[in-house]
């Protein structure tokens, strides 16, 4: 089943652009598009702002940040620095999917692709050019959907 926004149910309901309203680190993010944006800024308080926004406003935000996250493969998080092809990046990522997967809707979605080989066509495989790959994406859904 490939994720994508303009997919259809549930594959549109698992899509980062998809509204999800979770908590992450005590901030609320309105949905994982916002979240992933926010990791390309510095400043604690324009993430906070980042991740109130859902799907392209969020994407289109954040892709003025790319020059610079990508020349130094650095992202943040709360004022931390994350080296891109570090251990604890891909910690925040499992967390951050752990705090998505607590959001009902969301769940329910996920569950409802049953035992469906997980896909993102539109996705990049290269993660020095994406904070999230394709497969970074794929696997967290399907070890979400594996505990439940």
């Amino acid at each position: 089943m490939d994720i994508g926004s303009g997919k259809g149910y549930p594959s549109a309901n698992l899509s980062n652009f998809h509204p999800h309203p979770f908590w992450f680190d005590g901030i609320l993010c309105n949905s994982m598009e916002g979240l992933l944006q926010s990791f390309k800024f510095e400043n604690a308080d324009v993430q906070r702002t980042v991740c109130q926004l859902v799907g392209l406003k969020a994407k289109y935000r954040g892709k003025k940040r790319n020059k610079a996250w990508k020349r130094k493969q650095t992202l943040w998080w709360k004022g931390v620095p994350f080296a891109r092809d570090s251990e604890e990046y891909q910690d925040l990522l499992d967390r951050a999917f752990n705090a998505l997967a607590k959001n009902t809707k969301f769940k329910k979605a996920l569950l409802a692709t049953g035992n469906a080989v997980l896909t993102h066509k539109i996705g990049s495989h290269d993660m020095t050019h994406t904070v999230l790959t394709k497969r970074e994406f794929c696997s967290r859904l399907t070890k979400i959907r594996e505990k439940e």
